[in-house]
């Protein structure tokens, strides 16, 4: 049986729920496709985001031939066959897009591979991937591609999905009760911006409910506590708990905040990597030893995950809540960026410029620059900011 989430897939974009900075009438892949003039481009957002569906929605609103490969099973022969397939597109005057799902998973041989026809235009790139462009795809194709970010779906936007399940279920466009609304309510902030998993839990808990939606039925069609909205807060309510309790020196509080999120089904990765930004915020230099383990905890997190991973991340809370506490280096970065969107692009002091020709050095670069080492006390005097920011000091 075809599963709801996949029924309700849009193939207009004006049906398409979310990211409206990008497809909304303003939007740049709007404008794309209203000029049938699509670029190579990556999008890049968490699972459930809409990388797919906008893919082919682009294929069907510019007419195009899609071929779609996932980066996890296939690999050279396919992009090959798609390639022959493109070119042959190309001689009858049609556009090819090649959506590759999951395209961190391809080797830099096989993104090597791409270079060419994504140059030449013999067919137009939609990869998908949740991972950073900027650390998964080769420097070489990313500079070919227009990088765009998929953002989780909001509430507004899961009810949006969810109202449009139901109708669905139903087989009629009777707007919900009272009661279905209370019950989607719950469903969306259990899927927490994942619109395919909000329809999948509302499919079974229509089922479970002999084609009704019942609350009780929820947990057993979620397989997870409805912890995170049991008095109402929302997920991130819960994090800012977890952060401001370590904050306060507290780490009982603080590890109370971080169990009620693992128990509820949360990320224990997302919670890791939270910590690992407090150990730097909040604690910095003051110290050092803080960043350390946040990282090594993280780590463990990746290798173990839950529920092995729950105690790192309680024996992290409770270090770090009892940690000296220092704020200078979140500071020194407000300071700086703040000088910089006051001065703009201040020039660096000519003697800290490198001049590796003759002009370079006749035009001044590097003059009385001073090396330290070579100084009696190992530092020099010299000027080091711009004039503007000459008597600048963050760390105060």
């Amino acid at each position: 049986m075809q599963p709801l989430a996949d029924k309700l897939r849009p193939t207009k974009l004006q049906d398409y729920i979310g990211q409206t900075e990008l497809v909304g009438e303003n939007g740049v892949i709007k404008k794309m496709v209203d000029s049938k003039k699509i670029v190579s481009m990556v999008l890049w957002g968490p699972p459930a985001s809409g990388k797919t569906t906008l893919a082919r929605i682009i294929a069907a609103e510019i007419e195009a031939d899609l071929i779609t490969i996932s980066a996890v099973m296939q690999g050279k022969e396919e992009l090959k066959k798609a390639i022959a397939t493109a070119q042959t597109n190309k001689s009858y005057g049609k556009d090819t897009i090649l959506f590759i799902d999951e395209i961190h998973r391809w080797n830099k041989a096989q993104q090597d591979a791409l270079l060419p026809y994504v140059e030449n235009g013999s067919l137009i790139l939609i990869g998908a991937t949740t991972e950073n462009p900027s650390f998964s795809i080769i420097s070489a194709l990313l500079s070919r591609l227009r990088v765009f970010v998929l953002n989780p779906h909001s509430k507004k936007e899961l009810l949006i999905g969810l109202k449009r399940g139901l109708i669905e279920l139903k087989g009629k466009t009777t707007g919900p009760s009272k009661g279905e609304t209370e019950v989607m309510d719950k469903i969306c902030w259990l899927a927490d911006g994942d619109m395919r998993y909000g329809l999948n839990v509302l499919e079974l808990t229509w089922s479970l409910g002999n084609d009704t939606l019942k609350t009780e039925n929820i947990d057993k069609a979620a397989q997870r506590s409805l912890q995170f909205d049991q008095n109402g807060e929302q997920f991130y309510n819960l994090i800012s708990a977890v952060h401001k309790s370590l904050r306060s020196s507290n780490p009982t509080a603080g590890v109370y905040w971080i169990v009620r999120i693992l128990e509820a089904g949360g990320d224990p990765l997302y919670i890791a990597r939270r910590l690992v930004r407090f150990a730097s915020e909040d604690i910095g230099n003051a110290n050092p030893n803080a960043l350390l383990l946040a990282n090594q905890v993280y780590t463990a997190c990746q290798n173990l995950g839950m529920p092995e991973c729950a105690v790192h991340l309680v024996q992290l809370g409770e270090y770090l809540a009892n940690s000296v506490k220092s704020n200078k280096s979140y500071m020194a970065y407000a300071q700086a960026k703040a000088d910089i969107s006051k001065h703009g692009s201040l020039p660096v002091p000519m003697h800290f410029r490198n001049a590796p020709t003759a002009l370079m050095k006749e035009l001044g670069y590097g003059k009385d620059y001073q090396y330290d080492h070579d100084l009696e006390g190992k530092s020099s005097d010299q000027q080091c900011l711009p004039d503007e920011l000459i008597d600048r000091d963050y760390f105060k």
